[in-house]
């Protein structure tokens, strides 16, 4: 068993906040499994790399011998969560959450022990609660702590409208670590309110509180947004291997080390090498390889991962894409831009007329792919790699 110090060194790897600070090493030393909880609401049908930020952190937990619980919120996904949202979310209907949560269990085990993995649903107790308990639960929490979480405050200041069942959300998060007696609690950087009132109502019933550890919310391939399908920026678990690692190859050299942080499961003193490599003179795209087959055989597995990466090598021509590629960032003006306006924007063509004679020549490619669309508009939110010719290269993110 590693020492406590060094629990703490690999548990903490990524995360952004854990409340109280010394709370986590108090915990590992009960000398017992603590019980640690995430949770989902099954808002979509699929997952996508940013949410395995906080399900790796879960499998650190696992490895270490505690019991994780992957919590899917099927009660909580019927309310909508307002985390971060400037409008009342619409809920889910029980159907679509009975059918999102399917596909959740699916697709987590490609990280998590199976074996040693607990799935509850919130719904198992909530949905025994009647009227009478929800409004005891209400009692315990008051507006003034409500209008203090950031989303609340900046809606009602600006006068727009809070639904009174939002304010139910964090009491029924908060709630479930109550039911689970949880010990710690993980959730992204727009959880920590809800993470807190969970610490609060274990205190009020009489538990120990559990420990906040929150974790960063993962930028897309722009670098800039948090990934998301509604930005287009995100890489799909269940996406196909080759569109897997062409979207890893495009991300940036910085933002490269950001998803060997938090994404990778290589030590710390593995990735600390890797990066001294670069340093001393290693290509950085080998590194970003490395980093393309470790997500691609997550997903599927070792051999698709090498082919993926011979398909990409192979698109761009055995070596023709340089060692560094310049980034640019263009305003869409507008949610879409032309394909010939961005390779003038992105000093790729000295001027559109040149930029429509190169596409019908055949000599743009996006990401390793022929483009033949003169009219091709592109969307707000994407980063690609464009290349006119054999040698003019850039990375283009479009905001």
């Amino acid at each position: 068993m590693s020492s406590i110090a060094e629990q703490i060194a690999e548990l903490t790897r990524g995360a952004d906040e854990i409340l109280p600070e010394d709370g986590l090493a108090a915990k590992l030393k009960l000398g017992r499994p603590l019980v640690v909880k995430a949770g989902f609401d099954p808002t979509a049908p699929d997952l996508h790399i940013g949410h395995t930020v906080l399900i790796n952190k879960m499998r650190q937990f696992q490895q270490l011998g505690h019991e994780v619980v992957f919590l899917i919120g099927d009660f909580t996904g019927m309310i909508g969560d307002p985390s971060g949202k400037n409008s009342t979310r619409p809920p889910l209907s029980p159907e679509d959450v009975r059918a999102n949560a399917e596909t959740y269990e699916a697709q987590i085990y490609k990280i998590l022990d199976k074996d040693r993995t607990r799935i509850e649903f919130n719904s198992t107790w909530m949905g025994r609660m009647d009227a009478a308990g929800l409004i005891k639960l209400a009692a315990r929490h008051t507006v003034a702590r409500m209008l203090e979480r950031d989303d609340f405050s900046k809606r009602y200041r600006g006068g727009r409208s809070i639904s009174i069942h939002e304010f139910l959300y964090p009491l029924v998060q908060g709630y479930d670590s109550v039911e689970l007696k949880a010990d710690v609690e993980l959730g992204g950087t727009d959880q920590k309110f809800n993470l807190l009132v969970g610490r609060q109502l274990q205190q009020d019933f009489g538990q120990e509180p559990q420990i906040v550890m929150t974790t960063p919310l993962l930028e897309g391939l722009d670098g800039v947004q948090k990934m998301s399908k509604s930005l287009d920026n995100y890489i799909g678990i269940t996406e196909p291997p080759g569109e897997m690692f062409g979207k890893i190859m495009s991300i940036s050299d910085d933002l490269m080390w950001r998803y060997f942080e938090v994404l990778s499961f290589r030590s710390l003193e593995d990735l600390a090498g890797l990066r001294e490599a670069v340093d001393e003179g290693m290509n950085p795209r080998d590194a970003k390889f490395e980093l393309g087959m470790e997500i691609v055989a997550r997903f599927h597995s070792e051999a698709d991962a090498e082919g993926a990466r011979q398909e990409f090598i192979a698109r761009f021509q055995q070596g023709a894409m340089p060692d560094e590629i310049p980034d640019r960032a263009l305003d869409s003006q507008g949610g879409q831009l032309g394909l010939a306006h961005l390779l003038k924007g992105a000093g790729l063509v000295s001027s559109t007329s040149e930029a429509f004679r190169m596409i019908k020549q055949g000599a743009v490619r996006i990401d390793g792919e022929r483009v033949e669309d003169r009219a091709l508009q592109i969307e707000a939110g994407s980063t690609h790699i464009y290349q006119v010719g054999k040698r003019k290269f850039a990375r283009v993110t479009l905001a």
